[in-house]
């Protein structure tokens, strides 16, 4: 059985609680993401920012997104699993909460390792598994 870690595509980038919106939206241009997690002073993940929660948190709101920072969208404790975590555990989170994305940390200092999204999931599991997780992910 595949592990987190095995799964995940490195390099996961970090926005400051501190950034703005408008300058996350330009790092998930560059990175070509629609989400990127937001780390705090201790470096430890605080939550995630997506290019739909600024849209709709920030702009639908009247907000101003050279204004409101990302550590404003993190509210409560974000959904991770550890990179020891089996794929069935990932899965199993992404399905239950209903989530494309999930960071992976470190198992030993709960540092930011990675990210697993639905890509890496069609490329890393068998097919079966893909379509039954894609179904939960996306039921109405």
């Amino acid at each position: 059985m595949s592990t987190a870690r095995e799964i995940m595509h490195l390099g996961a980038q970090c926005v400051s609680e501190h950034e703005t919106l408008d300058a996350a939206a330009r790092m998930m241009r560059e990175l070509n993401v629609g989400s990127l997690p937001i780390c705090g002073d201790d470096d430890r993940l605080k939550g995630i920012v997506t290019d739909r929660d600024i849209v709709v948190k920030c702009l639908a709101e009247g907000e101003d997104p050279a204004v409101m920072t990302a550590g404003e969208l993190a509210q409560g404790r974000p959904l991770v699993v550890r990179d020891s975590d089996d794929a069935d555990q990932v899965l199993r989170v992404m399905e239950q909460h209903r989530v494309r994305r999930l960071p992976v940390i470190d198992h030993d200092d709960h540092r930011l390792v990675g990210m697993i999204s639905e890509a890496d999931v069609a490329r890393n599991l068998p097919r079966e598994r893909v379509a039954e997780f894609v179904t939960a992910v996306c039921a109405e």
